[in-house]
């Protein structure tokens, strides 16, 4: 355990030692949506090979924090690979994390692997998979990842390797991205799961940071994957509704439930037609305030 203490590992919010991190899950998990343990590929293999050992022995992280990136390595990637699936999941761990994905194919053999080891202790469809999509072909397929197993929760966009597997630069006005960005929010959404846009590692710009949550917002992601804890109070100030979107989303859903009273079937809010669009974009408002902790259901009665 001494020597896993030294390896880095990179956390889906934070970069830190493993040392620290074991120390902190259940302090940053009272803000961060979810935390990624996420062992870097360069890692020597004696210390990758530990990771197993750390799941095991302290099962209880990966449960609270919930998700985990299996990386394959250079030699033997698929042995590696089998490993490392077999020890998260009899660890507890919600997610599995795929990176770079580039086929559903590659979906199709995590989930076997999965599969196999939830069937051996009983715990049957317990394990989700996230897959992070960061090539040029993995964008040309990220429909068919989106819908390869319904254990996926979700698809993430990894911008480093797709620019440089795209033969460009990342540029602050992240015109280079706009293609990939708009294709995995329109195959999360046609698989009907989640959206998560790339990191923004400056973490002195701040400022510039906020403007990009907010864009990728418009876009129609559910959310960032972020490195660093000082990062997470914006995402959640940006993605957390208003209080006048709170009210006029109640307001909106009130009004449906008086028309459903009635039988009527014509609902208009402040002289306004509300048709299907209006009430899905308000439940998700109030769904939004709720998982935000700024409405409780309870409120709603």
């Amino acid at each position: 355990m001494k020597k896993i203490a030294q390896s880095i590992v990179r956390l889906r919010k934070l970069i830190l030692t493993v040392a620290v991190l074991l120390l902190i899950p259940s302090a940053i998990g009272a803000v961060a949506t979810r935390i990624n343990y996420d062992v870097l590929t360069y890692l020597p293999q004696e210390l990758d090979s530990m990771i197993g050992e750390v799941a095991l022995e302290d099962d209880f992280h990966l449960a609270s924090t919930g998700m985990i990136t299996v990386e394959g390595l250079p030699t033997n990637e698929l042995i590696a690979m089998k490993k490392d699936i077999e020890a998260v999941v009899k660890a507890g761990v919600h997610v599995i994390r795929m990176p770079k994905t580039e086929t559903a194919e590659e979906v199709i053999e995590v989930e076997r692997e999965i599969e196999k080891v939830e069937r051996e202790i009983g715990c049957l469809g317990r394990t989700r998979i996230m897959a992070a999509i960061e090539s040029t072909l993995g964008i040309v397929n990220a429909y068919a990842i989106a819908t390869a197993s319904p254990r996926m929760m979700g698809i993430a966009l990894g911008a480093e390797d797709y620019s440089a597997n795209l033969k460009t630069q990342r540029t602050p006005g992240g015109d280079e991205l706009r293609l990939a960005r708009e294709t995995i929010v329109v195959a999360a959404r046609a698989a009907g799961i989640d959206a998560l846009d790339t990191v923004y590692s400056n973490l002195n710009d701040m400022e510039t940071f906020r403007k990009e949550v907010e864009f990728i917002k418009t876009l129609g992601f559910d959310g960032k994957s972020i490195i660093n804890p000082r990062q997470i109070e914006v995402v959640n100030d940006v993605f957390a509704p208003k209080e006048k979107e709170i009210e006029k989303s109640r307001t909106i859903l009130a009004a449906i439930k008086e028309a459903e009273k009635k039988g009527s079937g014509v609902i208009a809010v402040n002289g306004k037609m509300v048709d299907r669009p209006v009430v899905l974009r308000a439940q998700r408002t109030i769904d939004l305030a709720i998982a935000s902790g700024i409405l409780n259901e309870e409120d709603l009665k």
